[in-house]
């Protein structure tokens, strides 16, 4: 018997007695469990012996397993181990906020948790965690952001509206505004806020980690019931906004198979050539998230239209080029390195 099918058949086990007031008998719960009662028998005394406060009453000349009522509301019921595995998971997963009020909600969590389970489970959960690893990777650090974060949080929750004074990557400088939060966005590895923006006379997308300081008001304000968040982001190909193109891409062969793995936008098309390789039409908000895209797979990728975006991507080529004009002839002579396209070129 594997041992993780031996440790979720004895959850179960658990789960039944805690939902079971009056206990259950050994060939009731192996006839739940599709086992036999010798199997059962051994569940149970691993289980006491673990710690788990299981006792026996007799009616009826029959015995009945149950959890005694003091502890009953100590194990968590609501959780299956798929579902523990789920959240250890969720965890990693956040660990770009870390020192935030997600992450430290989601570790106080398990924390809790864990605090309910014998040595066995705890063991079996951190085995599976280190077997399933959301992996390292590129990402911000949002641990200076924790205060501002929960100031966001609380007031999208509250509905009121913030002062904020907000840094513009695109201007290079520094402006103060109201705006009203409806939500926060998580887009590959940033956070942004999203909200009607007075001084803009709109709603605007933030990147929270460029928000300098918040302060929240004790001025409500409510979101219009025609704002659809995913309306208003469907053209968009990340988080920008922009009047909506539709772009044609061709993908040639050395690349056009990881282009296929993903579906990139709501709205593309994938036509299949003889030679191989596939074009790509969308349609999105604007080209300059889309620039970005394209650029990343370098050579692999050929703009067909739209002209905008054609003459964007050759600017950028052109530049690219003129960094190794002159040269060393190492540099000229190297030679290319080969290997899957990954990552987003820029925010």
């Amino acid at each position: 018997m594997a041992r993780g099918d031996q440790l979720s058949r004895q959850w179960k086990i658990i789960h039944t007695l805690i939902a079971s007031t009056a206990g259950k008998t050994v060939p009731d719960l192996a006839d739940e469990l599709g086992c036999t009662p010798r199997t059962v028998y051994r569940d149970l005394e691993a289980l006491q012996a673990g710690g788990f406060p299981i006792t026996t009453e007799t009616r009826d000349n029959r015995s009945f397993w149950l959890i005694l009522n003091a502890n009953r509301q100590q194990v968590p019921l609501a959780f299956s181990i798929p579902e523990l595995m789920a959240l250890y998971f969720g965890k990693d997963m956040l660990r770009t906020y870390r020192g935030t009020v997600f992450y430290d909600a989601i570790e106080s969590l398990l924390s809790k948790i864990k605090a309910t389970l014998p040595p066995p489970y705890i063991d079996y959960l951190d085995r599976v965690r280190n077997r399933v690893d959301a992996g390292p990777a590129p990402r911000k650090d949002y641990t200076p952001f924790g205060a501002i974060i929960a100031d966001l949080n609380r007031a999208i929750i509250e509905e009121k509206k913030i002062r904020m004074a907000y840094f513009s990557m695109s201007r290079r400088k520094e402006s103060r505004r109201t705006v009203h939060p409806y939500r926060l966005r998580h887009m590959e590895d940033t956070l942004y806020l999203i909200g009607y923006c007075s001084l803009r006379k709109g709603v605007r997308t933030f990147a929270v980690d460029r928000i300098q300081s918040v302060s929240v008001t004790d001025e409500g304000f409510h979101i219009p019931a025609e704002f659809d968040v995913q309306a208003f982001m469907q053209d968009s190909f990340g988080i920008y906004e922009g009047p909506p193109v539709t772009v044609k891409i061709r993908f040639l062969k050395s690349v056009a198979g990881y282009v296929r793995e993903r579906i990139w936008h709501r709205s593309q098309h994938l036509s299949e050539q003889a030679d191989g390789s596939v074009i790509f039409t969308a349609t999105v908000a604007g080209i300059e998230e889309i620039s970005h895209w394209v650029l990343r797979w370098g050579a692999g990728a050929q703009v067909l239209a739209p002209d905008d975006l054609c003459r964007a991507i050759s600017r950028h080529a052109t530049a690219m080029a003129a960094h190794y004009q002159g040269g060393t002839g190492d540099i000229n002579r190297r030679k290319p390195a080969s290997g899957r396209p990954h990552g987003r070129s820029d925010e």
